[in-house]
């Protein structure tokens, strides 16, 4: 398995934005792709500003091609989400997983 990381950073006032987006428009169309494994949405509060950190699991890197194109390092973020946004990592990181909690 492998996890695609990336960041994005919202203004704490308007902060339940993007977690919307995410959750209720860009969740659902990534379920159905093959190979997409789910997705952990994390938070943190930095002042004015709200930092979220998004791992995407999938089962290969030929699965993330076909949802990320050919340049595999670049972020895919739409409009709605930019907007959603002050800022955001224009690349992204992937991780193998050599561990997880159900195999403790």
């Amino acid at each position: 398995m492998i996890v695609r990381t990336w960041r994005g950073f919202a203004n704490a006032a308007n902060s339940q934005d993007y977690p919307r987006y995410l959750l209720e428009t860009v969740r659902p169309k990534l379920a159905d792709l093959p190979g997409f494994r789910g997705l952990y949405l994390l938070r943190r509060t930095a002042g004015a500003e709200v930092e979220y950190q998004v791992l995407t699991l999938w089962d290969s890197v030929a699965a993330i091609r076909n949802f990320a194109s050919p340049d595999l390092e670049r972020a895919v973020v739409e409009p709605e989400a930019r907007a959603a946004l002050l800022r955001y990592d224009a690349t992204v990181r992937h991780f193998e997983v050599l561990a997880t909690p159900d195999a403790l």
